[in-house]
């Protein structure tokens, strides 16, 4: 199931609090420097819509809240959901997050690491850009603080049994915990909008939480 074309509706909002772009960062910088005010920090690797940024981000203020994506449109989509929220305590970066995991997110500094849905890569000669990948599981699992945790969820079957398997391997994480699927509350009571789309075609969502161990 792929994404939906997107309405430009950020016309006249301003964006500068809420958008970066990696490759317009300095080479010292890192997620921290994004927030005025600091607080533990939670990253989400494909932002999409912003939905999970705004909700997180309005539930959890005492958190900062960092999406990376690195499709354009949908980081300036999700920055102006949150713009128009003025979400102080969350940001998106446009960018490749493997890289950013690899070469700006400092080691114990992450409270969580959230992968909601993503992009499967369907044929095979593909599976090497799928983002749960040993060298990202590496870097997620020194950059998470003890205690931390690291959340994936997926609609494909296939894709998450992998993810179970790798994870499986990492002395360093504790899991999986299960996740329970509670009921949606109203239209938009769902973590991000491809999960809203699948649960309400009736399709399964298959989740898992793992903790950071304390070395």
């Amino acid at each position: 199931m792929g994404r939906r074309a997107l309405r430009r509706n950020d016309a006249g909002l301003e964006l500068a609090d809420h958008l970066l772009v990696a490759s317009d960062l300095a080479e010292d910088w890192c997620p921290e420097d994004a927030f005025r005010e600091p607080a533990p920090l939670e990253i989400e690797v494909g932002s999409g819509k912003g939905l999970f940024l705004e909700h997180a981000s309005a539930d959890h203020p005492q958190y900062n809240f960092l999406g990376i994506e690195i499709a354009r449109k949908y980081a300036r989509f999700a920055a102006a959901r949150l713009a128009r929220s003025e979400r102080e305590n969350a940001r998106v970066v446009i960018g490749d997050a493997q890289f950013l995991f690899a070469r700006r997110v400092k080691t114990a500094s992450l409270q969580a690491v959230h992968v909601y849905f993503p992009d499967p890569w369907w044929k095979k000669r593909h599976h090497k850009r799928r983002m749960i990948c040993e060298s990202f599981v590496k870097d997620v699992v020194r950059c998470l603080k003890p205690a931390g945790s690291f959340h994936v969820w997926t609609d494909v079957r296939e894709y998450y049994q992998l993810t179970l398997e790798l994870l499986a391997g990492v002395a360093q994480l504790s899991g999986p915990q299960d996740v329970d699927q509670r009921p949606a509350t109203h239209d938009m009571d769902y973590q991000t909008h491809f999960e809203r789309r699948v649960r309400l075609n009736d399709e399964p969502v298959y989740r898992c939480c793992y903790q950071r161990l304390d070395d």
